[in-house]
């Protein structure tokens, strides 16, 4: 897994055309400010849920360039030795701060930020991007799927359609953050304690002569785990009934109760009423049944609504590629420089697409919870050296709307940022995958229902302190 390999040359080539200008032209030192943030919710969300960081941490700390790679470089003749003899000897020197997985995160708040040494701190753009974008978007589709489900088990089984290797193992990850309670993935369990289970697949069935005797060696060899899977033939004349004789015949001379049955095709809906029928009929009302067959949040949500007896769900590609909308838009934009005294100099991007324009300078996210309730009452970004006085009362803005405000009192504020490297070295322990886990389904309670829910959320403000929005629109000012 990546904590194993060295991935410094998983990158865009611009990155080291820029890296080596920088250095030729004597600013490859000077110090930069670069946040990585997003512009919108995928599928139309209130929220997303922050992962990767983990494999964020260990990819700077594995940064280092082989002679392999130099040779590469060396041969693509566009770079100076210099350059090259830097990379040869090349130390991560860059401050990292991080909002720690399993957080909300909005738009427009910076969710990871690197200050250091421009060659460097541009350089790891592309894997910032790489890493945080893809464990997030499975995050955010896992919280969105849990919570459709209304408390029953969801297990992400997306490894066969994942989108390569990583995808489907840091996807795997990504899902449990994002509330899932277990895998297909035994990788994800072996190396991440992500509980993994599964029994059988329509093979199994037809490898036996008979339905009945395919169950039935399942149990006797596997009398403690018996989810039978029903939908081979046909669910409600032959897959339901030989997995209760089989109940009846192995496993109560155990003295052992089947654990359940899945549904994998058909009218899901109708099939889980007529087999929780049938289960309930023949002493088995503790038989659980799960469905999968190409689920998301919209179809269990239906299923559920359509009144079907569904105790658990296996959800699979529409989960770990995100299939509604596989794409999420983080960008890494520069915001900041500093002079020859070390003075913070702002630096905007300006577009005729008002959402891409950048908020400058090194900033600092706050989150304002309600004493009384512990809701979430909204963000704020400030400069990184502001205050907030929880004993004040503190105004809140809209960024563009700023005739918008709500004067709030009687919070508790929190900094969403934690550091993960001061000059390089890694300050930041990463919690365990089940305490993230954990915190993230913590955290969101947090949120009003009106921003969880599905269609149309009400929109989580992330405002801007007075100095910072005075900052913003001076730049925008003299741009103009």
């Amino acid at each position: 897994m990546m904590s194993n390999k060295n991935l410094t040359m998983l990158t865009d080539f611009y990155e080291f055309t820029m890296a080596n200008g920088y250095f030729e032209k004597g600013m490859g030192n000077r110090r930069a400010y670069f946040d990585m943030f997003f512009r919108r919710v995928p599928d139309g969300g209130g929220y997303a849920v922050m992962a990767g960081v983990e494999q964020l941490v260990d990819y700077f700390k594995n940064l280092h360039f082989t002679e392999e790679d130099i040779e590469y470089l060396r041969g693509r003749g566009c770079f100076s030795e210099a350059f090259l003899d830097y990379l040869k000897d090349f130390k991560f020197e860059c401050d990292v701060w991080a909002i720690p997985e399993g957080t909300p995160i909005f738009p427009g708040e910076p969710i990871v930020t690197v200050a250091g040494p421009m060659v460097q701190a541009q350089f790891v753009e592309t894997m910032i991007l790489l890493t945080i974008n893809h464990q997030t978007l499975i995050a955010t589709k896992a919280s969105r799927i849990t919570r459709a489900a209304q408390g029953r088990t969801v297990l992400e089984f997306g490894s066969r359609r994942a989108q390569g290797y990583d995808g489907a193992v840091y996807g795997a990850r990504a899902a449990y953050i994002g509330g899932c309670q277990g895998t297909a993935c035994v990788i994800a369990d072996r190396d991440f304690r992500i509980p993994a289970g599964g029994t059988m697949a329509h093979s199994w069935v037809q490898m036996f002569d008979s339905e009945y005797e395919a169950f039935k060696a399942y149990a006797e060899i596997y009398p403690d785990n018996c989810v039978f899977l029903v939908d081979t033939y046909n669910v409600l004349k032959s897959g339901v009934p030989n997995a209760i004789r089989v109940a009846n015949e192995v496993l109560a001379p155990m003295g052992i109760r089947p654990k359940g049955i899945r549904l994998d095709s058909g009218d899901i809906a109708y099939l889980s009423i007529k087999a929780r029928e049938m289960l309930d009929e023949a002493g088995y009302s503790d038989m659980q049944i799960m469905a999968s067959n190409s689920l998301d949040e919209y179809l269990v949500r239906d299923l559920l609504s359509q009144g079907a007896q569904i105790d658990s769900f296996g959800i699979g590609e529409r989960l770990i590629t995100s299939k509604s909308e596989p794409v999420f838009g983080g960008v890494y934009k520069l915001v900041a420089v500093e002079d020859e005294k070390g003075e913070i100099i702002p630096k905007i991007k300006v577009s005729e697409n008002v959402e891409k324009i950048t908020t400058p300078h090194f900033k600092q996210a706050y989150r304002f919870f309600d004493k009384l309730t512990g809701k979430a009452l909204g963000d704020v970004l400030t400069l990184r050296d502001e205050v907030i006085n929880e004993e004040q009362p503190y105004m809140l803005f809209h960024p563009i709307h700023t005739w918008k405000k709500k004067i709030v009192t009687d919070y508790v504020v929190k900094p969403l940022q934690v550091q993960l490297f001061d000059k390089g070295e890694c300050v930041y322990e990463c919690p365990p995958v089940e305490e993230v886990r954990q915190y993230c389904h913590d955290q969101i309670e947090t949120l009003w229902e009106q921003t969880r829910r599905f269609e149309n959320p009400q929109t989580y403000y992330v405002d801007y302190s007075t100095k910072l929005w005075r900052v913003k629109n001076a730049l925008l000012e003299a741009v103009q």
